[in-house]
């Protein structure tokens, strides 16, 4: 696409929040000559109220955050009326969480290990009205069972499915020892499993990797 077909400037607001990741697609955003990123937050509400504010053309949501996540805020986007197109960007596909977006009518659902050239094209696509929803994400939509793990979670027992030890974890993810193995339990408990080698199998049986 040459630039003349890219000569309207389409503003972008991003909630994320790892910070380092935050700032570096913020970054890859700005580069583009038809984008431009209005502000980012590392926390739903504070999302929210910027987005309310600014009215970007499209807000771009990690679904969880602190106070308030991306499906939160989507939902508030949409009650309000907001011009503002959604698209959520997340770690992990999880039935409840992708019909939940499907309900709020968010314009795209996209996994963060897409390639950043992806996001880019679903930006300028879903300003054509178009709804972008990964394709592998839709496809293990229909094929897995219902993954009750949140985002975290599946970041963590990944993590554990790669080798990681609960230190390793901790450091990979910013996180301490105590709250990585509060995370493990929660896997365990929630799957009903004893220890990491069940919970991955399960993982890994039911294609939520």
């Amino acid at each position: 696409m040459v630039k003349g077909d890219r000569d309207k400037m389409i503003t972008l607001y991003l909630a994320e929040d790892q910070s380092m990741l935050s700032s570096a697609l913020a970054q890859l955003l700005n580069l583009e000559d038809d984008l431009k990123v209005l502000g980012t937050s590392g926390d739903g509400q504070t999302a929210w109220l910027d987005i309310n504010r600014l009215k970007p053309d499209i807000a771009i949501l990690d679904i969880e955050m602190p106070k308030a996540t991306g499906l939160d805020v989507a939902d508030d986007i949409l009650a309000a009326h907001l011009a503002t197109k959604v698209i959520i960007l997340t770690t992990f596909a999880q039935k409840a969480y992708f019909a939940r977006a499907v309900k709020a009518k968010v314009s795209g659902y996209l996994l963060k290990d897409s390639p950043s050239d992806d996001l880019v094209t679903a930006i300028r696509n879903v300003m054509t009205g178009q709804t972008i929803y990964d394709p592998e994400l839709v496809r293990n939509m229909v094929n897995a069972a219902d993954n009750p793990l949140s985002d975290q979670e599946m970041v963590v027992l990944k993590s554990a499915a790669d080798g990681d030890t609960t230190k390793e974890i901790a450091e990979k993810l910013f996180l301490s020892n105590g709250t990585v193995r509060n995370y493990l339990s929660a896997i365990f408990s929630k799957l009903g499993v004893h220890n990491r080698l069940e919970a991955v199998n399960m993982a890994k049986n039911n294609k939520w990797f």
